[in-house]
């Protein structure tokens, strides 16, 4: 991870997610300058990959003799990708309580898509859900759209998010009916709502259904924090646990209980990523100590196959 991103997980004032967003992809397309898809950095705006069939009067020669690589000129009235970003808002993405959450995450990671998609000239929506959807925008390319998203965005950062519980499965539906035909739609989320229930898991999965169904292509950011939800990674000692979603406590020896916990997230993720494969849903795991330069490079991907 570069130096620039690492100061990111440090901060607590996301106040200025533009500035912030624009860093995050400025230090990612630097990258790309020196990865297998050197080419994409500076030029992807204008251009797409050669696909056999296309007229070569449109390849950029000169593109080609620096990147030895062949692109096609794009053109204004070409039909460009819609990206629906859904971002699960629930109090459970609200944790750790200090320096970096995975609400926060999430948030820079979306502003730092739709800094992407704005230099391809891609249509963009935002969803933030919980119980309830809270926010929804159509796909729109334009400046006052993005500065509108990342207003949300900024706002919701500064919440008090305690006892909001999340309902990811209605709310998908919901969304597979108002957005475009043929998004792409990308989902973060932690999941825990159906990590440890069977039942939620396959209602999960028929919701994404929908959205393939749609004929969305679907990209699930699988957001976490390392130590303590993946490991269960405590001292040997009593802890006092809070469900911030329902306010249920309980009191126990972390140590005594890890091996269980362990087995069934495995037991879960492991279905999970099967059931996504079936489904041809891409599944990234995205843990915020692993930074947004995953995120960024798994859509950019994604995203190249469709175009």
């Amino acid at each position: 991870m570069a130096n620039t991103e690492n100061s990111f997980l440090e901060l607590d004032d996301f106040g200025n997610l533009e500035w912030l967003a624009h860093q995050v992809v400025e230090g990612f397309i630097t990258g790309l300058h020196k990865s297998p898809f050197h080419g994409f950095s500076v030029e992807f705006a204008e251009h797409r990959l050669y696909n056999v069939g296309d007229s070569v009067k449109n390849v950029d020669w000169k593109l080609f003799a620096r990147s030895d690589k062949l692109f096609v000129k794009r053109f204004e009235e070409e039909t460009n990708l819609r990206c629906q970003i859904l971002i699960d808002c629930s109090s459970s993405m609200y944790y750790p309580e200090k320096g970096l959450n995975k609400f926060k995450f999430s948030a820079l990671a979306a502003a730092a898509l739709i800094n992407l998609l704005k230099r391809q000239r891609d249509a963009f929506g935002l969803t933030l859900f919980a119980e309830t959807i809270e926010v929804h925008t159509q796909a729109k390319s334009t400046l006052s759209h993005q500065k509108y998203i990342l207003n949300e965005l900024e706002q919701h950062i500064k919440l008090n998010s305690d006892s909001k519980k999340t309902n990811i499965v209605e709310n998908l539906h919901l969304i597979a009916e108002q957005i475009h035909k043929r998004s792409l739609v990308v989902i973060f989320s932690d999941l825990l709502e159906n990590s440890l229930s069977q039942n939620s898991s396959e209602e999960l999965f028929e919701a994404l259904q929908h959205l393939k169904y749609n004929k969305h292509e679907v990209i699930i950011f699988n957001v976490n924090e390392l130590k303590h939800e993946l490991n269960f990674d405590f001292e040997n000692r009593p802890y006092h646990f809070i469900d911030k979603e329902t306010n249920e406590q309980i009191k126990l020896n972390p140590v005594q209980y890890k091996e269980v916990y362990l087995e069934r997230m495995d037991n879960f993720k492991k279905e999970f990523d099967l059931k996504c494969a079936q489904y041809k849903i891409e599944l990234v795991n995205a843990s915020i100590e692993e930074g947004f330069y995953p995120v960024l490079n798994a859509w950019l991907i994604k995203r190249n196959r469709m175009v």
